[in-house]
């Protein structure tokens, strides 16, 4: 682990390994965490709060250490995506271009450290002068899943350390190397001991994170059911939380949309990452006019994707990341398939002869899907698309919304009315028009519904850390009654 600047074992002892999902062979032992070092954790974190080398910085001095962390992280970006790679199985050009991502994050709220202001409030008594104060909440915890470790992880803890936060990381139990790779680039910033520790373990380090007393907010990424837990468990002590959860997200495809770019659009949606992301567009909705046609080009693209190596600059589609999450994936399509679904592409493990005991999962595309079957409805985390017609605007609008899910969207059509008509209507906090899994730091994420609560990227991150204060000075000469309250 890493806390109060140093590398640590469990207070236990205990370890798990870490296995590379492209051979199954285990590479790293990672210390286990308990409730016991939470405390640590939290201890340290508290106590930078107060120590003058952080909590009495300038805002642009924070600032300028988060700029500094970012050149940092961009000369060891292929490294530490090297590492991400042998945790999670993604493609190193995935996970590269995602490290080399994190720093414009860390610039972006680097800058935005000075820019958090109050406001003089014009209140209708002459003698007082009344301003707000923006001050962060405390101790963040940060909660994040394997899928893209590096990125997730820093999308919530930019903004919690410009707003001059200090925090708490838990990683993926399944991704914990990458994050510890680099930590020791904190100090080389320039990070005072203690405003960034990382505790690493599974559900018990989580649930101790969640219920500690000192942890002023969760911010966590994953699942919609972890998130529900979670949650509830922080609203009980009166914390709160920023809930970023899964997805069922729609991708619509109209008649007169460019079928090149949506075929594009549909694979990037499901199978870029092998399906494990939260914004996967799982749930293809086509015009009848062109379902034919363009699930008859997504079926042939499907069966020519190269699966392999993830290392390898040839590969289009590597492992999933866990053997566990493999046999969920092969449920939810057999349960499908039991359930009516045609299987046109894909539907079973796949063999790479090079790497035998890969967790390889054939890119899989089903019709005969309803959108009220649970292949429809539950998220798969996993390269499986489920393919459905539509006749009019007004039905697949009533369909892609259908679901306990607001993640994301994608609108395919040429007709500019109809984009802004259906994004309007989507309920989903992304919507992509002709264009599909793109994120930004400087635009707004989140979800509507059951997909999360609060918003990462964008100025919103900011507020998301940040609580305020309400600053009253008498400036005339009267005394107050002590027993009248003054309104």
């Amino acid at each position: 682990m890493f806390i109060a600047g140093r590398e640590e074992p469990a207070a236990s002892g205990a370890t798990f390994l870490t296995s590379n999902p492209v051979d199954g062979v285990p590479w790293a032992r990672i210390a286990e965490a308990g409730a016991a070092d939470v405390d640590r954790a939290v201890a340290a974190a508290e106590a930078a709060l107060f120590d003058p080398a952080w909590g009495g910085l300038t805002p642009t001095k924070r600032g300028k250490l988060l700029l500094r962390l970012a050149d940092l992280i961009e000369r060891d970006a292929d490294r530490i995506a090297a590492i991400e790679v042998r945790e999670n199985g993604k493609l190193f050009k995935e996970m590269a271009a995602q490290l080399r991502m994190v720093p414009e994050w860390l610039r972006y709220f680097g800058g935005l450290a000075d820019k958090v202001e109050g406001r003089v409030i014009p209140l209708d008594k002459p003698t007082i002068l009344n301003y707000t104060v923006r001050e962060p909440l405390g101790v963040v915890g940060v909660i994040t899943p394997w899928n893209s470790p590096s990125l997730l992880t820093w999308m919530s803890a930019a903004p919690a350390l410009a707003a001059g936060n200090s925090i708490v990381i838990k990683p993926s139990e399944v991704t914990s190397a990458s994050i510890l790779e680099t930590m020791p680039l904190l100090a080389e910033a320039g990070f005072p001991a203690g405003v960034v520790n990382v505790v690493t373990g599974a559900r018990e380090a989580g649930e101790a994170m969640a219920a500690h007393p000192g942890i002023a907010k969760i911010a966590f990424t994953g699942g919609s059911v972890a998130g529900g837990a979670i949650a509830a468990t922080v609203a009980a002590r009166l914390g709160t939380t920023t809930l970023e959860l899964g997805g069922k997200s729609a991708n619509i495809v109209f008649a007169d949309a460019d079928l090149d770019a949506a075929e594009a659009g549909a694979l990037a949606g499901i199978f870029g990452a092998a399906g494990q992301t939260c914004i996967a567009g799982s749930r293809l909705f086509v015009q009848r006019e062109v379902h034919d046609e363009l699930l008859a080009r997504l079926v042939a693209r499907a069966k020519g994707i190269v699966l392999g190596d993830p290392m390898a600059a040839e590969t289009q589609m590597g492992p999933v990341a866990t053997e566990a999450q493999l046999r969920k994936i092969e449920q939810m399509v057999d349960d499908a398939r039991a359930a009516g679904a045609s299987v046109l592409a894909g539907g079973a493990r796949a063999t790479v002869p090079a790497l035998p005991t890969g967790l390889f999962y054939a890119p899989t595309i089903l019709s005969e899907v309803t959108n009220e079957s649970r292949i429809a409805q539950e998220e798969v985390f996993g390269p499986v698309l489920a393919v459905m017609a539509f006749d009019t605007e007004e039905e697949v609008v009533r369909l892609a919304n259908a679901t306990r899910y607001g993640l994301a969207a994608g609108v395919w059509t040429r007709d500019v009315k109809r984009a802004h008509r259906v994004a309007r209507r989507l309920q989903a906090g992304t919507v992509w028009v002709n264009l599909y899994r793109a994120i930004t730091f400087n635009s707004p994420f989140g979800g509507f519904k059951e997909s999360g609560t609060g918003r990462l990227n964008g100025i919103e991150a900011i507020d998301q850390f940040l609580q305020t204060k309400s600053v009253w000075l008498e400036l005339g000469e009267e005394i107050q009654d002590p027993f009248v309250l003054k309104v």
